[in-house]
């Protein structure tokens, strides 16, 4: 057994039991025995095998991620950042998406410049939500991740042939069959003992599973105890075809299909019936979410930069409910999301108090960790895992210091963060990753990025080249 403590920490973001969240705590002690955490607050006064100096640093929960695509989204960065279809309501989801993906090669670097990111942000649980590939159960292990293993598969895939309308290429069989090697995936990682590694069922997408392979995902689920994740009401095209074919909105298919409750997540939940983009007589989409206890996973960043946003996150928490944050894209930075998330919601509702940034927090921290069905992550208290991140409270984009929080998440990032502790073992020291080579990942990625775009023409329907379909910033002049 192995005690270490951080000592006169300047600022603790403690869990208060009674009151239900988190606190701060000034000019005190953590401290935690292997990978729990034994003290929070005021003096430890025990023995301890090391010590950490808290001067100068604020101690918070490491931040819990539950919805990210580690194995294909760093490699669109530079492709992706102002790309969508103008006849398609603005998603990149059918035309431009499947264009540009890692080859076998680059999909290795391309988790591992993510896993990275996040780590330096200041994630310590993180969902990967990846098609299962050659060496993913290392390679996550590995990175000292707090790691949900998520494998995606599906019924059908999505595509299109002309740029306005999403068509649907069914295969149920060969769904089922994805199914059944994701299930032996969550089944090895079951089998792990580190402690670190969970699984969660996931079927990809609303609108390319059968309701028989998402009612089959969400029993294995629930017998399996663990979480269940599918992306819903991500865009309006969407939302329009499961209410071309059913009826209903996203929401009420599945809660027809009886797979909302507790353990559910929906990923991204943006278009509900009262969104304006959709004009749907009203159902109670929210509603149905509260009374079901379902979750959603809420990802701005990737929705923002396409003009598109939750209406709004601040609604969603007033109503009662349970919202976990995702990164899904890059940049892999949770705090730069967290600050998307507060700014982005107060735009929408056009009012500032439409939510606080203690909204946002909660949701990074103690909302996902609802969501994954965990009281012992996503806060600082005895007996909870220790999942630990030290912010730099010195560093000038810091000060001047009133609100640490506040200071981290509208202004420094993680350039103030200095050093993430996942299940008691420090992955990052002085803001850099000690589990991976960040750098060589970035430089391996990059070359993945140069070989996949002269592929991009014969994959496009209308043979358009990577320049034409996503311009460089500024053309190209003569020296």
């Amino acid at each position: 057994m192995t005690i270490t403590l951080i000592q006169n920490a300047s600022w603790i973001v403690a869990y208060d039991a009674k009151a239900k969240g988190h606190v701060y705590l000034r000019d005190g002690d953590v401290a935690y025995e292997d990978n729990r955490l034994i003290h929070v607050g005021g003096s430890y006064g025990g023995k301890a095998d090391s010590t950490i100096d808290g001067r100068g640093k604020m101690v918070m929960p490491g931040l819990v991620n539950i919805h990210s695509h580690p194995s294909s989204e760093a490699m669109t960065k530079g492709w992706n950042d102002e790309l969508g279809s103008p006849k398609m309501y603005g998603t990149a989801l059918y035309e431009f998406m499947p264009l540009f993906r890692c080859d076998a090669q680059g999909i290795k670097p391309c988790a591992q410049v993510t896993y990275s990111e996040l780590l330096m942000s200041g994630v310590t649980t993180l969902v990967d939500m990846s098609v299962a590939w050659d060496g993913w159960f290392e390679t996550f292990k590995a990175s000292g991740l707090r790691g949900v293993f998520s494998p995606m598969y599906r019924s059908a895939r999505w595509y299109t042939d002309n740029g306005h309308l999403a068509k649907y290429e069914w295969d149920a069989k060969a769904g089922e069959k994805a199914m059944a090697e994701a299930m032996k995936l969550l089944d090895r990682v079951a089998a792990d003992d580190s402690g670190r590694l969970s699984g969660m069922v996931s079927p990809s997408q609303i609108d390319t599973c059968t309701p028989e392979l998402i009612q089959a995902s969400y029993a294995e689920a629930e017998a399996r105890k663990l979480p269940f994740q599918i992306h819903a009401a991500q865009s309006v095209v969407e939302f329009h075809e499961i209410t071309r074919r059913h009826g209903m909105t996203p929401v009420e298919w599945l809660e027809s299909l009886d797979v909302l409750g507790p353990f559910s997540i929906i990923g991204h939940g943006i278009f509900l019936d009262h969104h304006s983009s959709v004009k749907w007589p009203a159902t109670d989409d929210l509603g149905c979410l509260v009374e079901t206890g379902t979750n959603v996973a809420h990802c701005p960043i990737v929705f923002q930069r396409r003009g598109i946003a939750m209406q709004s996150f601040g609604q969603y928490v007033a109503a009662g409910v349970n919202v976990g944050i995702g990164t899904d894209t890059y940049p892999h930075h949770m705090l730069e999301e967290l600050r998307a998330v507060c700014i982005g919601s107060r735009m929408m509702a056009e009012d500032v108090f439409d939510l606080r940034t203690s909204d946002a927090f909660n949701a990074a921290t103690l909302g996902s960790a609802k969501a994954l069905g965990r009281d012992d992550i996503g806060r600082l208290a005895k007996g909870a895992k220790a999942d630990i991140v030290l912010v730099d409270v010195t560093h000038p984009m810091m000060r001047p210091l009133r609100d640490p929080i506040r200071s981290l998440i509208y202004a420094a990032g993680e350039r103030a963060v200095t050093t993430v502790i996942v299940d008691g073992v420090t992955v990052v020291d002085n803001g850099k990753v000690l589990t991976m080579d960040y750098a060589s990942a970035a430089a391996e990625l990059e070359e993945a990025q140069r070989r996949a775009e002269p592929k991009v023409k014969e994959l496009d329907w209308a043979k358009r080249d990577h320049l034409e379909i996503s311009p460089l910033t500024f053309p190209a002049g003569k020296a």
